[in-house]
């Protein structure tokens, strides 16, 4: 098995929606603003080679909508997701699988490109795998959370015929809601995908999101999609305004940090513009970063 971290660029989200509670004063130090108060975080995704498979996990935002939105989201930097592959000999057409841990513009807007006025597949050689509990609540939207489930994003993955639907798990009453009081446990499924890989699903951020495990050189990397952005959203009360549940985040992040302690698990991060990855540790003012490292690195 050989893992690769491909970055499909940078974009820009409103600072004070990325860290939701916590003021400015402090997170401007973390990822400093610029002067519309905007931050920069990366889209970066996990491509998994192994025997006949090439398992490419979230693909970025894609660039298929027009100057309006890219005026408001500010899609910057000089990689791409076809020029990260091709740094690593592979070409969209040799992907045999997509995951989607979940379908927020940022995460699976590079799933569908336009060929004149279609809307086709990037992938066309490869299963796309969601669940069919996000897939209707992205397909059936909130008012709030609309924005990010774009319908040309969405439904051309069905309309291909490309999209398959893995197992998930119910979450125990009211946890969605953000009133359980503690979501102490996190259930792993195991993926059809590789024996590899496996996956748990958490709802805070949305409904059934999906985080990938991989079983790599005798670790455990999880890939840490939207429970948590960036290093600097580690400490608990560092939740997004994004989030629709943020009190079931806040029990996620609890359940997931005993967890990764016990397990010296290494965090994977997708818009963390400076780290990918990290390991953990439990300091006197809670659950902290130990080590950051690159992908390349283990």
């Amino acid at each position: 098995m050989k893992l690769y971290s491909v970055n499909a660029g940078y974009f820009k989200l409103d600072g004070g929606a990325m860290f939701g509670v916590v003021p400015k004063s402090i997170w401007n130090k973390l990822n400093p603003a610029d002067e519309n108060n905007m931050c920069s975080w990366a889209l970066r995704c996990l491509l998994i080679e192994e025997e006949d498979k090439l398992i490419l996990i979230d693909n970025g935002m894609g660039n298929k909508q027009d100057a309006k939105f890219f005026g408001h989201y500010y899609l910057h930097g000089d990689d791409t997701l076809d020029k990260s592959l091709a740094k690593h000999g592979f070409t969209a057409a040799d992907i045999t699988d997509v995951f989607l841990t979940h379908l927020h513009f940022d995460h699976c807007g590079g799933s569908i490109v336009r060929e004149g006025e279609k809307l086709i597949p990037a992938f066309k050689n490869a299963t796309y795998w969601s669940n069919k509990k996000h897939w209707n609540w992205a397909t059936h939207a909130n008012d709030r959370e609309k924005a990010s489930f774009l319908k040309e994003n969405i439904l051309p993955i069905e309309e291909s015929g490309q999209l398959k639907f893995l197992s998930v798990s119910r979450e125990p009453s009211g946890v969605s809601m953000g009133l359980a009081a503690n979501a102490d446990r996190l259930l792993t499924h195991d993926s059809p995908l590789t024996t590899h890989v496996s996956y748990f699903t958490v709802n805070g951020h949305t409904d059934a999101m999906m985080l990938p495990k991989i079983n790599y050189k005798g670790k455990t990397i999880v890939y840490m999609a939207d429970l948590l952005p960036s290093v600097g959203h580690i400490p608990l009360p560092y939740v997004m305004g994004y989030d629709m549940f943020p009190l079931t985040t806040l029990n996620e992040k609890k359940a997931f940090f005993t967890e990764a302690l016990a397990n010296d698990y290494i965090l994977f991060f997708e818009h963390d513009p400076v780290n990918e990855c990290c390991t953990l540790q439990m300091t006197e003012k809670g659950v902290r970063v130990k080590d950051v490292f690159k992908l390349s690195d283990i």
